[in-house]
C-alpha cells in the first residue's frame, strides 16, 4: 500500500467514525452547524479569495481559456452566494428519519420503511470550488460525512474553504471529520478513493464525461453516474412553429455548458418546411453552429455536414446537431442509439404523439413542450442537488437530499416468532 492509499483509507476511516455520529442527530442540530458555516464562510471570504487567487494564478500561467477561469474564479460576492446557498440547504426538510412505507402485517408485526443517511459519501469533482460547500452542507444535511476530492486546479481553494467549514462544525460540537478534502491532488488520491471499497459507502463523480467514465471503469466503491447529457429535442409533425422555435433556442443557447442543454435536434420531415428556416436562421444569428445531415443542409448552406460523431457529441458549445426524420419512431430510434439517458424533449400539439414519446424514451427526465434545461434539483422544487443521476439504480434524474438517503426495515414486534 503507497503512502497516498494509507493516507486516504485513514481520511475514509475518520469519515465513518464521524458519519456513525452524524446519523441520529436532529433536523435542529444540522441546522444550527449548516448556519455557522454559511457565516463562517461570509467572515472567511477573502481569504478564500486569496486562496483562490492562486488557483487562478497557476490557471493562467498554464495558458487555460477565459472560459475555464471564470468557473474557476471567486470573489467576496460569489462566496456570500456560496454560503446563501448553504442557509438554503439549512431551510429544507430533512429526509432522515422519514417513513417511506409501512402499516401492520397480518400476523401483528409493525413494519415501516425509513430513511436514514448512506454514510460516507465520496464526491470527485472538477472545475467550480463552490462544490466543495454545496457537496458538504447537501452530505451533512442528509446525516453523511463527506470526502470531497476536488480538481487540482481549485486545490488551494478547496483547501481553504474545508478548514472554515470543519472550524465552523468544531464551534458546533460536532465532528470535523464529517468534511474532509482528500489527502492529495495527484491522480492517485483520486484511484485510492475509488478503491476504499469497505470505507467509503458511494461515490459521486460530477464533471466532463471523461472523469464520469474513469471513476466509473476504475472504481471498486459503488458510484452514482451522474452527468453527461446528450440531450435531444424532437419537433413532431404537428408542432407549433413558434413553440418548437422558443424552446430549441433556449434548450440550446440559454447555457451552453450544462449537461441538460439540447445537443441535437430532430425534426419531423412534415415539419422541416416550416420549422427549419427559421430556426436555423435564428441558430446563425445567435452564434450557433449547426452540424446537419443532407437533408438539413439544403435549407441553408451555413450549415456544416454532420459526421456520425456528431450524433453522439455532447458538445457543451455553441454548437447543435440537427437531423431530418420521417416518423417519431424514428426520432425514437436515434434518441435509443445516441442518447445518455438524460433529457429528451418533444415539442407537439397531439397528445398521443405525446403519450407514444414519454412512454418509448428511457431517460431520467422527458420533457413534452418545455426544453430541456429544466432539468435541475432547484427548478423541479428540491432547492438543492448533489447532482444529475443518468443511472436507474437508487436514485435517477437530480438528486436532492432524499437521494442521499438509503432505507432501513424497522420491524416491532410484542415477543413475535415465525
Amino acid at each position: 500500500m503507497s503512502e497516498t492509499e494509507r493516507e486516504v483509507r485513514d481520511c475514509a476511516q475518520r469519515a465513518q467514525d464521524a458519519a456513525a455520529g452524524l446519523a441520529p442527530l436532529s433536523r435542529a442540530i444540522k441546522d444550527e452547524a449548516l448556519l455557522a458555516m454559511a457565516e463562517a464562510l461570509v467572515t472567511e471570504a477573502e481569504s478564500i479569495v486569496a486562496a483562490n487567487g492562486e488557483d487562478v494564478e497557476r490557471a493562467r500561467a498554464a495558458g487555460e481559456s477565459e472560459a475555464m477561469i471564470d468557473r474557476l474564479s471567486l470573489s467576496v460576492e460569489r462566496v456570500g452566494a456560496v454560503a446563501d446557498a448553504v442557509r438554503d440547504i439549512a431551510d429544507l426538510p430533512d429526509p432522515v428519519g422519514e417513513v417511506v412505507r409501512g402499516g401492520s402485517l397480518p400476523n401483528g408485526l409493525e413494519l415501516r420503511q425509513v430513511r436514514v443517511p448512506l454514510g460516507v459519501v465520496g464526491i470527485i469533482y472538477e472545475g467550480r470550488p463552490n462544490v466543495t460547500a454545496d457537496a458538504a452542507a447537501l452530505c451533512l444535511k442528509s446525516g453523511n460525512a463527506a470526502l470531497l476530492r476536488g480538481s487540482s486546479s481549485a486545490y488551494s481553494s478547496n483547501r481553504r474553504i474545508v478548514e472554515v467549514l470543519r472550524g465552523a462544525l468544531q464551534k458546533t460540537g460536532l465532528p470535523a471529520d464529517a468534511v474532509q478534502l482528500v489527502p492529495g491532488s495527484g491522480r492517485d488520491s483520486a484511484q485510492a478513493l475509488m478503491r476504499a471499497r469497505g470505507l467509503v459507502d458511494v461515490l459521486i463523480p460530477r464533471g466532463g464525461a471523461s472523469l464520469i467514465q474513469a471513476v466509473v471503469t476504475e472504481s471498486t466503491v459503488p458510484v452514482i453516474e451522474t452527468g453527461e447529457g446528450n440531450c435531444h429535442v424532437y419537433v413532431d409533425s404537428s408542432a407549433d412553429v413558434e413553440m418548437a422555435l422558443e424552446i430549441t433556442v433556449n434548450a440550446k443557447t440559454q447555457r451552453c455548458s450544462t449537461c441538460n442543454t439540447a445537443e441535437t435536434l430532430l425534426v419531423h420531415a412534415a415539419a422541416a418546411d416550416r420549422f427549419l428556416p427559421r430556426v436555423l436562421g435564428a441558430l446563425r444569428d445567435l452564434g450557433v453552429t449547426v452540424h446537419g445531415d443532407e437533408r438539413v443542409r439544403g435549407y441553408d448552406d451555413a450549415v456544416v455536414e454532420a459526421t456520425e460523431a456528431d450524433w453522439s457529441t455532447e458538445y457543451l458549445s455553441a454548437d447543435l446537431a440537427v437531423k431530418v426524420v420521417d416518423s417519431l419512431d424514428d426520432a425514437v430510434a436515434h434518441i435509443r442509439r445516441y442518447s445518455t439517458k438524460h433529457t429528451e424533449a418533444i415539442v407537439t400539439d397531439s397528445q398521443s404523439a405525446a403519450r407514444r414519446f414519454v412512454s418509448l424514451v428511457d431517460a431520467a427526465a422527458v420533457m413534452v413542450n418545455a426544453s430541456t434545461r429544466f432539468t435541475d434539483g432547484g427548478e423541479f422544487g428540491f432547492g438543492a442537488e448533489i447532482g444529475i443521476s443518468t443511472q436507474k439504480l437508487h436514485a435517477r434524474g437530480p438528486m436532492g437530499l432524499p437521494e442521499m438517503t438509503s432505507t432501513k426495515y424497522v420491524v416491532t414486534g410484542e415477543g413475535h416468532l415465525r
